[in-house]
């Protein structure tokens, strides 16, 4: 490990942009199916690497929701995010505000509640092992109706309060923000945040509806912003974080190389973009990864993986006195000894 590796490995940073079903690594997918007894259509973690090939978003979201068949019980998802946390604090994450997707498991008969408990534990074992604190932001998938959101944002109505946010993910293109104006302005009135995924396969126009419809706090992905001047001028007046995922974008065609990622034009221009891994299992890298993949192929200096870095931190849903320990924490990692 060269210097600059090292120094993105000890950087202390915020993932904000993770969805936990997709830190399920081909090796935990087996032990689940064999703990659980399901049959995976899979034969070996090669096989499943293999398969980890993808042409677009949606060949991806296939392999993603059978993968997530194995996740059954309370225990699951804690060894689920148990292993996440682990990984995220090897590669100095500090603070993490993750998505999940209830609807994926209670359209196969896992109750709402098992989630929310397993996660929770996962989240308390990470604060306990490796003092890193978390949050979740519940996420409504797109490529199903507004009444299924709905309903979903009902079942989560007892646990509203360890739920910090609420987000847009899923299948993209053909699936608007404005479909989904009923369920975000009810996740308002009982004061939470609201994030989307917009502008990563979905054009300029989706942000614009995140933005102007949904009242989005934070926008996931972002990366089709920038074919539209005034609303980057806008994204960059307003301080709007961007959550780009280098890895993905690339895994995704959204870029053909990592030499074409955008994130220092993004730098550049004024926006607050941020660094995260997305789905670090099917896209070839956890956080620091995604750090050091752009570094090379973009020539970011330490100055600019810095500000990254505090972009994390003031991008997320953190208090005002969290936010500014965790930037003094960055100050003296930046400016102690080598």
């Amino acid at each position: 490990m060269n210097d600059l590796d090292r120094f993105i490995t000890g950087l202390p940073k915020a993932e904000l942009h993770l969805h936990i079903e997709g830190s399920l690594e081909p090796e935990l997918m087996f032990a689940l199916a064999r703990r659980n007894r399901i049959a995976i259509p899979f034969r070996s973690v090669e096989e499943v690497r293999a398969a980890y090939d993808f042409s677009n978003l949606q060949d991806f979201l296939n392999i993603y929701y059978a993968g997530a068949d194995v996740l059954r019980t309370e225990e699951d998802f804690h060894d689920l995010a148990v292993a996440y946390f682990d990984r995220a604090a090897a590669d100095g994450v500090v603070h993490a505000e993750i998505f999940f997707d209830p609807q994926t498991h209670t359209d196969r008969g896992i109750p709402f509640d098992v989630v929310m408990r397993g996660l929770l534990a996962g989240m308390a074992d990470a604060r306990a092992r490796h003092g890193l604190t978390a949050k979740l932001i519940l996420c409504f998938l797109r490529h199903l109706d507004e009444e299924a959101a709905l309903a979903t944002f009902r079942a989560a109505e007892p646990w509203l309060d360890y739920i910090e946010g609420v987000g847009l993910d899923s299948s993209e293109v053909g699936h608007p923000p404005s479909g989904f104006v009923r369920v975000f302005a009810a996740a308002a009135d009982a004061g939470l945040r609201r994030v989307a995924h917009a502008g990563e396969e979905g054009p300029p126009a989706y942000i614009l509806e995140a933005l102007d419809l949904l009242g989005i706090d934070r926008l996931d992905h972002g990366n089709r912003a920038l074919e539209d001047p005034l609303l980057t001028a806008r994204l960059a007046r307003e301080a709007m974080t961007l959550t780009v995922c280098p890895l993905s974008n690339f895994k995704l065609r959204v870029v053909k190389e990592m030499g074409d990622h955008p994130i220092d034009r993004m730098l550049a221009l004024g926006l607050r973009a941020t660094i995260n891994s997305d789905d670090p299992a099917y896209f070839g890298g956890y956080i620091a990864d995604n750090y050091r993949a752009v570094a090379a192929a973009r020539g970011l200096d330490r100055r600019d993986l810095v500000t990254l870095a505090r972009n994390s931190f003031l991008g997320s849903f953190l208090d005002d006195g969290q936010v500014s320990a965790h930037l003094a924490q960055l100050d003296s990692y930046v400016n102690g000894p080598p």
